[in-house]
């Protein structure tokens, strides 16, 4: 059987037939939920959508929540469902497992999600600054800070990003504490 492992999905793909894992729909990505992560994805599906207008669509492994740019989207995982939410503050909670920067006005953070009744505030709260936030970036001319009018912490450009090297110097082992 000719073929090949598709190096994006994984999946395998005989020879002259047509793939592209690529476009996908939200029922192949909740397909394999359990009740509990479906009952959460429900739940955080209809909360978003009451927001207002926006497109929601999968997209390989992710379910995207966007209005001009996307506010967060949902990678549904066998034990959790992930949300990555673009906000432009750094939010301190213990639902939040991870913060970096997305771009020069926005921070993504990272929440599991493992039962619906987690769907609640302050996710919800959150979901929502993240949607109002969206549209007000959007806007030609539109200042870079947030809806509290904090002013946003531009990033040094990549040039200057890199780590400094620290240089060691070598000598006997008795003078290095070893």
């Amino acid at each position: 059987m000719a073929g090949h492992k598709c190096y994006h999905c994984k999946q395998w793909v005989q020879e002259g037939e047509p793939h592209d894992c690529w476009s996908t729909t939200e029922a192949a990505l909740t397909r394999c939920l359990s009740d509990d992560l479906r009952e959460a994805w429900e739940r955080l599906r209809e909360t978003a959508a009451a927001f207002g207008e926006q497109r929601i669509y999968a997209s390989h492994r992710s379910i995207m929540f966007s209005r001009k740019t996307c506010y967060f989207f949902v990678r549904p995982k066998q034990k959790y469902l992930e949300l990555c939410v673009f906000l432009g503050r750094r939010l301190e909670a213990p639902q939040v497992r991870r913060v970096d920067q997305a771009s020069k006005s926005k921070l993504y953070h990272l929440i599991r999600i493992t039962h619906w009744d987690e769907v609640e505030p302050p996710i919800t709260d959150w979901l929502q600054e993240a949607y109002l936030l969206s549209n007000e970036l959007s806007k030609p001319g539109a200042s870079k800070s947030t809806p509290a009018g904090k002013q946003m912490v531009a990033r040094k450009p990549r040039s200057t990003q890199q780590p400094e090297k620290v240089q060691r110097k070598a000598g006997p082992a008795s003078k290095r504490g070893v």
